[in-house]
């Protein structure tokens, strides 16, 4: 698919100078004390472990902050994968400049690129069925934007960015509906709706009796919520033609292939952002 240009959204431009100030303060104290401000190097991020990436454009975004006469080069795209060992972006301009933006670069890198590497492993688990994978919003406070937009490149799907882009009823709304009466979700979808006409309407069920009730609104989506693969297969096929369907809860990358087979359309993974290890990058100088 074609990624957004992400360095354009204003939020991921204010979270880049938020980190620069909270890792820079009041200055680079060891290259103010000992690095000639005039001496010029090059640079090249590379992987130390095979891995999806996700960041480029974040990592050159980080080194022209800091100083915008550092050059870079893309050698490998976010959503292109990458051997051990290769590098990703080269870079070349005043030194002081790239030892002050390496670590945020790679803080912000490491842990898309950990998070676009996950998303491909669950996306290959599922090749060959239509089912894509959804990201939650489990996601860092204020760092939303990038963990979502490094699901993109691993080949999954965002979900709802937050809580105003969709209508999601939960357990807990339901619980709150009408005393939680299973047989009156139906009158829930169609308050949402009256409510916000443009948005699509979710519901989470948990078994055939509030599948039924919530069909009866037609929203856009169910969420099968941590269902057996066996009651995910019969919630499809009575879901069929009326609402799409999305399996989520208890879903590991060893079960993965099986959801998708009972049919559903989606399947949601929060590991996907909040329990991705971050990939081994480093910053190494090469030849001027």
């Amino acid at each position: 698919m074609q990624l957004p240009d992400l360095m354009q959204d204003p939020r991921a431009q204010a979270a880049v100078q938020a980190a620069l100030r909270e890792d820079i303060g009041d200055g680079d104290a060891t290259t103010l004390a000992l690095v000639d401000p005039t001496v010029r190097a090059q640079g090249a991020i590379l992987a130390r472990a095979a891995c999806r990436v996700a960041g480029v454009n974040v990592a050159t975004a980080v080194l022209r902050a800091v100083d915008p006469s550092i050059r870079c080069v893309t050698l490998v795209p976010d959503g292109q994968d990458v051997p051990a060992g290769g590098e990703i972006l080269r870079m070349e301009g005043l030194a002081a400049g790239i030892l002050t933006a390496e670590r945020t670069a790679l803080n912000f890198m490491q842990r898309m690129c950990g998070t676009a590497t996950v998303t491909a492993r669950f996306v290959e688990a599922v090749r060959g069925f239509p089912t894509c994978i959804l990201d939650t919003r489990k996601t860092t406070p204020g760092l939303r934007v990038f963990e979502k937009y490094s699901v993109l490149c691993g080949g999954g799907v965002n979900h709802r960015f937050g809580l105003y882009d969709r209508v999601l009823i939960k357990d807990n709304h339901r619980r709150l509906w009408h005393d939680g009466d299973p047989n009156r979700l139906d009158l829930a979808v169609a308050a949402a709706r009256q409510r916000f006409p443009a948005l699509a309407v979710e519901v989470e069920v948990e078994n055939l009796i509030e599948l039924r009730s919530a069909l009866l609104g037609r929203p856009e989506w169910v969420l099968l919520d941590n269902m057996s693969c066996e009651e995910m297969r019969a919630c499809v096929a009575l879901a069929y033609g009326i609402s799409k369907t999305e399996a989520s809860g208890g879903i590991t990358l060893a079960r993965v292939r099986e959801v998708a087979a009972t049919g559903v359309d989606a399947i949601s993974v929060g590991g996907l952002t909040h329990s991705a290890p971050a990939v081994d990058l480093s910053l190494e100088w090469t030849a001027v």
